[in-house]
């Protein structure tokens, strides 16, 4: 089951580059790290069809120290699980 709607992307690292990017932008407020809701957000970008569901599987895999936030230490992390939802597949970033 794919989760993601799929497009041709020049490189794995451009991708990591670019979701990276996408996610940091999803941080509103500013604070440098991402809450559940800025995570969803970041989720409905890249066209999840199950924005709520990544969200909170991207809690469980990403959020190391267990305090409902996303930090700039942790981010790597929640690239990882976006690109690993769709291994073999692109993303495309709606913007």
């Amino acid at each position: 089951m794919v989760f993601f709607k799929k497009s041709v992307s020049p490189s794995l690292l451009a991708e990591h580059e670019q979701i990276l990017s996408l996610f940091k932008g999803c941080d509103v407020n500013n604070d440098g790290k991402l809450s559940k809701d800025e995570v969803k957000a970041g989720f409905r970008r890249l066209q999840s069809r199950f924005p709520g569901f990544r969200t909170q599987r991207a809690f469980k895999v990403a959020d190391k120290n267990g305090d409902g936030f996303i930090s700039e230490a942790e981010l790597d992390e929640l690239v990882d699980y976006v690109l690993d939802c769709y291994e073999g597949s692109n993303v495309y970033i709606y913007k």
